[in-house]
């Protein structure tokens, strides 16, 4: 395994410190964003051609929450994360006869879940790049994994009286994963100490059980627990619903307040233009015109979209939470995206606007980053993954989570 030493030229001075008080998302743009709130994350990477972003973004907001924490810079190991996570996706998969999804995907609780079973290293420790590979590309990699998982299925469903199927796929599917991303290693060393996967979790002092989940629609009741009903939540991890502006002040105060969130949202709308730098949902969407297709993982820039409205501020779509719950009912909505919220902006015009990390590289004027509005954060939004300390206190109090 190839021991990739990260570039951090860019992400030695903080993005948050890069930034001026006003910025715009393109050079040619007239959007103004005066900044309210801005937060310490660790270097834009690139997922590559997998659909690990649920990785990237939640490490991502763990490494923000360790500099919060501890006031220390660790870029975590991704592939450290999806390598455990593609067992543990498999050994439930045959346990439910297939009747679960078997993919690239993910959600943000599964680091807390991978975390407390297998620990954590650095990205230096585990690259999961094999000496001949300089980027992330996991078709062969998912292609072999989801061939052998079908004949692991096959024979469990052939299975007569009296037979029983063995645990030797389990091996089998631990020798793919160490051939494509490596072994993990046991033991390293960090600033001199050695650790062990288990102990270096232990070190970053993070207590995974203060992490929350928030979401909100309308078919789940109102500020109980809910399991979101999307394909890639395969470790059947549960959210809070609230209502749609109480989402809203949730993510404003946490960013407000020194805290940083972790976004999952449907990225396939014409309005969300990563080139461009900007997330928008124009009252009229024939003004923006596509070219091209997104890519199935969603985990580049993808199609071309054009529109006055990315240089010029519009009027948006009034989002409710009828016409919300409609776009995830008629299926307009989906989980396609998971990116990192680091800042709170408002527009000259009076939007908010929320800065979001992505793991695409940083091809766009941002640096790969872009601007959100509200409004599309509000349409788009699947959920949220924040520390429950980050939650105005009433709610905090209303979810029984103090």
């Amino acid at each position: 395994m190839k021991k990739h030493i990260l570039s951090i030229a860019l992400s030695a001075t903080f993005f948050g410190q890069i930034f001026a008080q006003t910025v715009t998302n393109h050079p040619e743009s007239t959007y103004k964003f005066e900044q309210i709130a801005n937060h310490d994350a660790t270097p834009v990477l690139s997922q590559g051609m997998s659909g690990t972003c649920w990785s990237f973004s939640a490490l991502s907001f763990f490494e923000s929450e360790i500099m919060r924490l501890k006031k220390e810079q660790i870029v975590l190991s991704e592939m450290y994360i999806v390598r455990h996570a593609y067992y543990e996706k498999a050994v439930k998969y045959i346990r439910m006869d297939g009747k679960i999804n078997f993919g690239e995907g993910g959600a943000f609780h599964d680091i807390p879940y991978i975390i407390k079973r297998y620990g954590i290293v650095p990205a230096s420790e585990y690259t999961g790049l094999r000496t001949d590979e300089e980027s992330i590309n996991h078709k062969e990699l998912f292609n072999a994994l989801e061939g052998f998982m079908g004949g692991v299925l096959k024979t469990a469903h052939d299975l007569r009286r009296g037979e029983s199927l063995s645990d030797s796929w389990k091996a089998g599917i631990s020798g793919i994963l160490d051939a494509y991303l490596g072994v993990v290693p046991k033991n390293f060393t960090h600033k001199g100490k050695s650790y062990t996967p288990q102990t270096f979790a232990d070190y970053l002092k993070l207590n995974m059980d203060d992490y929350v989940s928030i979401t909100s629609f309308t078919h789940f009741p109102m500020y109980e627990k809910c399991m979101l009903e999307i394909p890639d939540n395969w470790g059947w991890g549960m959210s809070y619903n609230v209502s749609l502006d109480d989402m809203v002040r949730i993510n404003e105060h946490a960013l407000k307040n020194g805290f940083t969130v972790a976004w999952g949202a449907d990225v396939s709308e014409g309005g969300f233009n990563f080139r461009e730098g900007i997330a928008i949902v124009p009252e009229d969407p024939s003004t923006i015109k596509t070219q091209g297709a997104d890519n199935r993982n969603f985990s580049d820039a993808g199609a071309v979209r054009i529109s006055n409205a990315f240089r010029e501020p519009v009027k948006e779509l009034n989002i409710t939470p009828e016409l919300r719950q409609k776009g995830y009912d008629n299926k307009t909505t989906q989980d396609d995206h998971g990116m990192h919220i680091t800042g709170l902006f408002k527009e000259a015009n009076g939007t908010m606007y929320y800065l979001v990390k992505n793991s695409w590289g940083t091809s766009n004027h941002p640096k790969g980053y872009l601007f959100v509005s509200q409004n599309y954060f509000k349409y788009k939004t699947i959920n949220i993954y924040l520390h429950k300390d980050a939650l105005p206190s009433d709610l905090r109090k209303k979810l029984r989570l103090e």
